[in-house]
């Protein structure tokens, strides 16, 4: 008997063809150049992020100018945060590029002697880095640095928030790079989307934890490397043994440094409630002596930032309405500027719980400070909540920073000090959990955009493990049993 076959009536329509990609071209481009780089040895290498140096010394006064065309980014402090910084990063990576680079020797036990084995690193082959607009210099060029010193060839979306800096990134891509090496594409959300669905070998985002949730979906698509440098709500613990002046002083830093748009600031305050009015009282002071040294106001201060655009603005004075209306305490500061996006460093005390400014990362000039008893409130507070990018222990007793350290789970840390680990070339930077995934800076950053490969070399004829193959007769099974039992 003949099967049934049913036809059906009408036929379905065809889909529809996917639309081509915008950039396929470029990206085919990029990744026909890739094993050409691959083969290049430590000089080449160097040559390029020599080449990248001596562009930054001689466009420094441009880079300034960038940054204060697009939020008013005080000269010094683009020196300190984007330059300097970027130049750190990149006589650490080229000092230290031919030892990364060396095959590494490991060690074999009993049961493989013999054998040679050794790690040898390549790189992964064509990545993306986006990267965002709070320091939209540095948080290009460091990534950019790690990529090409491990031999990848690169493509760079820079932040469109930020339009002068990111003209800049291109013109330092045109000047150094063939476009086939190090590519640089604007635009807005459109251009990241198309950018998304390529095969890139890495990708390697900075920004908010809900993009970097789109960013990793995207990137499972092609099972891709992924680096995620997130943000989070780090929390600053002052324990009563603390040098409040100190203290102050480099929170308010921390905090106000970029006006607080910094991944790695500050967040809230965990002050223990017998030195929280001193502690008060030197904010207040280290504010004023920082920003309204002469008197003449904070707003007029040529050492402030201003938030980027009108959005991120309305956002922050949206947490700050928000706190007042449910019944915090403006300690310090408060005052608003909309023709400005001027936003006066903030400190709020008395904070409901419910206020949105302890439930959003803050990301701008807001500082609440809320107050504990013991230690243990301390962490149980922050591991209530998502995993922090770093926390902040200000104390003089080494058992209160070594519980603290022992107790909270954070990307990074700072011990008497803020944000400045975020700088240093030797330490990993990056999150846990919510707020990232991977490590960047140094070797670290090498290792980002590399392949780890395993080899091992066994002598031809060697019988080692050999005399373990099948037929697993009762003379094999003796021999399995005894490697099972002591090697």
């Amino acid at each position: 008997m003949q099967p049934t076959v049913f036809t059906p009536a009408v036929a379905p329509a065809a889909m529809p063809a996917p639309a081509p990609n915008p950039f396929q071209a470029q990206f085919e481009a990029v990744r026909q150049r890739a094993p050409q780089l691959r083969s290049e040895g430590v000089a080449e290498r160097r040559a390029r992020l020599a080449k990248l140096s001596d562009w930054l010394h001689a466009h420094r006064t441009d880079i300034q100018q960038a940054l204060l065309a697009d939020f008013r980014k005080p000269a010094t402090e683009s020196d300190l945060t984007e330059i300097w910084t970027s130049l750190v990063e990149l006589k650490h990576t080229s000092k230290y590029l031919k030892k990364w680079m060396a095959p590494r020797a490991v060690g074999a036990s009993m049961a493989l002697l013999g054998t040679r084995s050794w790690v040898q690193v390549e790189p992964k082959g064509v990545v993306l880095i986006i990267s965002p607009w709070n320091y939209p210099f540095y948080l290009a060029v460091g990534p950019l640095i790690s990529a090409i010193a491990a031999g990848n060839a690169v493509v760079i979306k820079p932040a469109e928030q930020t339009p002068a800096t990111s003209a800049l990134l291109q013109k330092l891509c045109e000047d150094l790079f063939r476009p086939d090496e190090v590519l640089l594409l604007q635009g807005g959300k459109e251009v990241a989307t198309d950018l998304l669905k390529l095969p890139w070998d890495h990708i390697f985002f900075t920004g908010s934890p809900e993009v970097g949730k789109i960013v990793m979906r995207a990137a499972a698509e092609h099972l891709c490397g992924l680096t995620l440098e997130l943000g989070g709500k780090n929390p600053t613990v002052v324990d009563e043994t603390a040098n409040l002046r100190d203290a102050a002083e480099k929170i308010v830093w921390g905090k106000f440094l970029n006006n607080g748009q910094t991944c790695v600031a500050p967040d809230y305050l965990l002050v223990q409630e017998s030195v929280q009015p001193a502690l008060l009282t030197e904010l207040k002071a280290a504010i004023e002596r920082a920003y309204n040294p002469g008197g003449a106001g904070i707003e007029a201060s040529d050492s402030l930032a201003r938030i980027v655009n009108e959005h991120h603005f309305a956002r922050l004075a949206g947490l700050l309405e928000d706190a007042q209306t449910k019944g915090a305490t403006v300690a310090v500061g408060g005052v608003v500027d909309a023709s400005q996006n001027y936003i006066a460093p903030t400190i709020l005390t008395d904070v409901p719980a419910d206020a949105r400014v302890l439930e959003e990362e803050i990301f701008g000039p807001l500082l609440p400070v809320l107050t504990f008893k013991n230690l243990s409130e301390t962490a149980a507070y922050v591991n209530a909540r998502l995993k922090p990018l770093a926390q902040y222990v200000f104390s003089t007793s080494a058992e209160n920073r070594r519980y603290l350290l022992d107790n909270i789970s954070a990307g990074g840390a700072g011990l008497n000090e803020t944000v400045l680990h975020f700088a240093h070339p030797e330490l990993p930077t990056g999150g846990v959990g919510n707020s990232g995934l991977g490590k960047a800076h140094g070797h670290a950053g090498f290792l980002a955009f590399s392949n780890e490969k395993g080899v091992m070399r066994q002598r031809v004829g060697f019988t080692g493990i050999k005399a373990m193959y099948p037929p697993y007769t009762g003379r094999v099974q003796k021999l399995v049993g005894l490697l099972v039992k002591y090697l």
